[in-house]
């Protein structure tokens, strides 16, 4: 995984656009203030990202990226995560690398989503959820643990929602649930306005990018290995991502009407300097969800799964630990 060839750079195109993103977005000024805080740099917080075992394979004719490491063990839980957007499983490798001695672990991008392959009809939370479903099957995985951001949230409930399962615990958090709902101008821009998500579309991945590194990190620097994967897996598939986000008004109010349904042990997790979707979001969901805990991560943005990956792996430990 680590050794790329040839990388796919952040160009001045794409800094250029996202520079542009972050001048109309009011957020980006609490942002700075929080990353001069914790004395930002441009240096990676990782040199490069930790091996994963990286495939790609079939399942119900959707060919997907994925890893999977697995302790043959009968005595050990299973973790399955789902990629968020625009990030890719690489995301996870410092994750990966710590849990992967203490647990079965599964990772894949969505379908529609980083390296896996992308069509009009993958773009729904019911499709995801679906597609869940047939991922487990595939695998014969029972008694999982669901660890879920941003767009895998909105899989893992439509999931648990529609579907019969085994699920021993959910972890969610910093992507839609709950009504009503507290958007960011990012956000209200990509689910509201068709001009907007069109010039998305137009600026291409690496400007989705850097911009979701601008708007989502206060802590970690990504390194150009991560770049260059989240940049490689969307190219050419903004248009249809986009199709996800447009959708996202009636499919959410799906999900909520649903969410007193849900009896699945779930830790709630957000960052404490959301821009994509507000902590207060969080907030509510915790009020909703009858048996669960919210856990706000301070000093960390949206990729809270990064900005404070250390403590991200003592979460999902001392929960799989408590539900197992």
């Amino acid at each position: 995984m680590n050794n790329q060839k040839k990388l796919t750079k952040i160009n001045l195109y794409d800094k250029f656009n996202a520079a542009f993103v972050s001048l109309i977005t009011p957020e980006m000024s609490e942002l700075n203030k929080i990353r001069k805080q914790n004395s930002y740099s441009k240096e990676p917080t990782l040199e490069r990202p930790f091996e994963m075992p990286l495939e790609f394979i079939s399942v119900d004719g959707i060919k997907i990226r994925m890893a999977k490491s697995l302790i043959y063990n009968h005595n050990k839980e299973t973790i399955v995560l789902l990629s968020a957007f625009p990030h890719t499983i690489i995301a996870y490798s410092p994750i990966w690398d710590a849990l992967k001695q203490e647990y079965n672990i599964y990772t894949y991008d969505l379908p529609g989503f980083g390296a896996s392959d992308s069509k009009s009809e993958y773009m729904s939370f019911e499709f995801q959820g679906n597609f869940l479903n047939s991922f487990l099957t595939h695998f014969d995985i029972e008694d999982s643990h669901l660890v879920a951001p941003d767009v895998g949230m909105a899989s893992a409930l439509s999931y648990v929602i529609n579907h019969k399962n085994k699920i021993k615990s959910l972890m969610i958090g910093d992507g839609p649930a709950a009504l009503p709902t507290s958007e960011p101008s990012i956000m209200k821009k990509m689910v509201h306005s068709g001009f907007w998500r069109t010039m998305f579309i137009i600026a291409g991945s690496g400007a989705l990018i850097e911009s979701a590194k601008n708007l989502g990190n206060v802590r970690y620097v990504p390194n150009k290995y991560e770049l260059s994967d989240y940049k490689k897996s969307h190219k050419g598939k903004v248009a249809n991502c986009m199709k996800w986000f447009k959708k996202y008004p009636v499919a959410l109010k799906d999900i909520d009407k649903n969410l007193k349904n849900i009896q699945i042990p779930t830790k709630i997790f957000w960052g404490e300097h959301e821009a994509i979707l507000h902590k207060e979001n969080g907030i509510n969901l915790n009020k909703r969800l009858t048996n669960s805990e919210l856990q706000i991560f301070e000093n960390c943005g949206h990729f809270v799964y990064q900005d404070d990956y250390p403590k991200f792996i003592r979460m999902i430990q001392s929960w799989v630990e408590k539900h197992k």
